[in-house]
């Protein structure tokens, strides 16, 4: 089949799967720009030397008639030329769209034309894929967002912190506005589908609930059930059709506008809780390039790892995570589970949360194939079994017992649903009030905040959890120390904080814990207190905090240095048993990380992966729940079945 985006577990069938979009906004760096047919001089080892994505070469080698239809992606290393313009205007040949943002046009034409056209056009960085996408309580008490709501400002006014003046866009299968966790004027500042469809309300029923966990007001259930950031403003951008699929073109589209338009509705935080397999590298997958666009016109990109964490057999299964959260750039989320309690004591990585590390890959001119192997997640967030808006009569619902039965009331109506798409939306919540307390902070800030204070959840390795779970108490106490006047002058090592360091401990709903005091970094990871005493290069804009060498445009700093002394970057993913960046033993040792080709080949692990409960998968990519053993029963989703805990 298709590779279909990979939906947070719900309960449907295989074309349940999660649309995914974003591409990793990024333009596409010199250095890793295809190679045209010939160029044999600069075709060696080592170098990308294919301009096609490694599912379209498939297509080509299965030998599908010359006259089949294909659609596709261009990502483009500078302007459209006259041969290329006069290329996409030859019969047979549709532009779907073109995203002048983002440097992608989105084609259909005969698959006989795909290698004149990467071997011809210069400007041409890449082909890929015009891929499917589908969709993948008291959240606000579990995560720390209920403990920090009473803030008081420099001049000693009290002001409740809920993301009040800012806005979240939703990139996902609409939002209906009839519900009353969006009861208010103005609460949804702009709606447009990009689907076709021509309606931005939410047959389906994923982003409604998406964005109540976001942003879901609090007067209608008394607090019970309020977003994380409730004050703040949505942006509705359907991407998903009725039936939660959706193209990569669709969500180009959507994150091409909001480029435009972001400063005119304060957009600081995008929200995408939907993903597709990561097929190619992110250096040229167009979700990627834009999503890395964004980030580097400081939007911070929140974006799902994906549902994929067991294989069919049951077992733990590693390098799935999904496209656009492999992009470096990208604050990517898996899921925790809480156990149905506000106490962190018991909480526990789900098992379908996907693992890293990140496996896209390139293929050299000697047909070696180039892993990118990026640690992710970055950090999990509460996702299982989370009870948020439901959109009236949406396909999910309808279909399955998801109804909470909370409310009778049809604008009240609440439904559960599981996943990392539920987890996403959280930490894209706890990134508004990161930015309402501060105002100045990068993307690559708020990561770091929101990494750093993350408590480390025991037994859990990093690659599964990253830093650790949410901890917004946390977050908000350092984001609120965080100097206001940083900028790109500022110098290698001058002090970050206004005062002294923050203890690096929270309480949250009753449990203490130290946090992780770390962050993710490229195939390891950094660790020191001087990662919040004193200003990193990579905290500024058009940086990857990843490797903390790549600027925006692809190019190296002349000098290379990006980081201060008293900053330890470690020697191997560590296996974490609630200390993941002390002395734990390592998991995977520094140069033989998942090698290429070695340990997670392509196709062992690999699943559509629609999650319906907590961990088993069927033969057909479709995960069900633990102990469930007739597939048959996943029409049977409540409390009172294994198919959610």
């Amino acid at each position: 089949m298709k590779f279909p985006l990979v939906t947070k577990h719900y309960r449907r069938p295989l074309a349940l799967v999660l649309a995914l979009g974003l591409a990793t906004l990024f333009a596409l760096p010199r250095p890793y720009a295809a190679h045209a047919a010939g160029s044999t001089a600069r075709e060696k080892a080592g170098e990308r030397a294919d301009k096609l994505s490694p599912d379209l070469r498939e297509r080509l080698r299965a030998k599908h008639g010359a006259q089949d239809r294909v659609e596709v992606v261009l990502q483009l290393d500078g302007e459209e030329g006259e041969q290329l313009t006069a290329f996409l205007k030859r019969e047979g040949v549709r532009v779907k769209g073109r995203f002048s943002n983002l440097g992608s046009v989105a084609v259909e034409l005969p698959l006989g034309a795909v290698e004149e056209l990467a071997a011809f056009h210069p400007e041409v960085a890449s082909v890929s894929v015009d891929r499917e996408v589908r969709a993948s309580g008291h959240v606000s008490v579990t995560t720390g967002a209920t403990a920090v709501r009473s803030q008081t400002d420099a001049k000693g006014r009290a002001y409740s912190l809920d993301g009040a003046g800012l806005a979240i866009a939703v990139i996902d299968s609409g939002i209906d506005d009839r519900h009353s966790s969006f009861n208010l004027k103005g609460k949804i500042k702009f709606s447009k589908d990009f689907t076709g469809e021509n309606i931005t309300r939410d047959p389906y029923g994923h982003g409604t609930h998406v964005a109540a966990i976001a942003a879901g007001l609090s007067a209608p259930t008394s607090g019970v059930y309020e977003g994380v950031a409730p004050n703040a403003g949505l942006v509705n951008l359907r991407v998903l059709d009725a039936h939660g699929v959706g193209k990569t073109s669709n969500v180009l589209a959507a994150l091409n506008w909001l480029l435009t338009n972001r400063a005119t509705y304060k957009v600081r935080v995008a929200n995408l809780s939907l993903g597709a397999p990561a097929v190619q590298t992110y250096k040229t997958d167009p979700l990627c390039v834009a999503v890395r666009k964004l980030v580097n016109a400081g939007v911070v990109v929140v974006a799902a790892a994906g549902n994929d964490g067991k294989t069919a057999a049951g077992q733990k299964a590693y390098g799935l995570i999904h496209s656009p959260g492999d992009e470096p750039s990208a604050l990517t989320v898996g899921a925790s589970n809480s156990l149905g309690t506000n106490q962190r004591s018991d909480d526990v990585v789900t098992t379908y949360s996907s693992r890293g590390p990140t496996r896209g890959y390139y293929t050299d001119a000697a047909g070696v194939r180039h892993y990118d192997n990026l640690v992710k997640p970055d950090l999990v967030a509460p996702g299982n079994k989370i009870n948020s808006a439901e959109a009236l009569a949406n396909w999910l619902v309808g279909g399955y017992p998801l109804d909470s039965k909370v409310y009778q009331t049809d604008s009240m109506k609440m439904m559960y649903l599981s996943g990392t798409s539920m987890s996403t939306p959280a930490a894209a919540g706890a990134a508004a009030l990161l930015l309402q307390v501060n105002p100045s902070l990068t993307p690559n800030l708020v990561k770091l905040a929101l990494t750093y204070t993350a408590q480390p959840l025991a037994g859990f390795n990093q690659l599964e959890q990253g830093a650790g779970q949410l901890n917004i108490e946390g977050a908000v106490r350092l984001a609120k120390l965080i100097r206001t006047d940083l900028s790109g002058s500022t110098a290698l090592g001058a002090p970050l904080l206004n005062g002294p360091a923050p203890n690096p401990q929270s309480t949250v709903g009753g449990t203490t814990f130290t946090w992780a005091q770390g962050v993710n970094f490229n195939y390891t990871y950094a660790h020191g207190t001087n990662l919040i005493t004193k200003y990193q290069k990579v905290y500024g804009l058009g940086f990857l905090l990843s490797d903390g060498i790549v600027l925006g445009d692809g190019f190296l700093l002349s000098d290379g240095i990006v980081l201060g002394d008293g900053i330890v970057l470690g020697d191997g993913i560590l296996l974490g048993d609630s200390r993941p960046w002390n002395d734990q033993p390592v998991f995977l040792p520094l140069g033989f990380l998942l090698g290429d080709g070695t340990m997670l080949g392509e196709g062992f692990l690999l699943g559509d992966g629609i999650v319906l409960g907590d961990g088993f998968l069927l033969s057909d990519g479709i995960v069900l729940g633990d102990n469930l053993v007739n597939p048959l029963a996943v029409l049977v989703y409540g409390d009172s079945t294994p198919c959610m805990r």
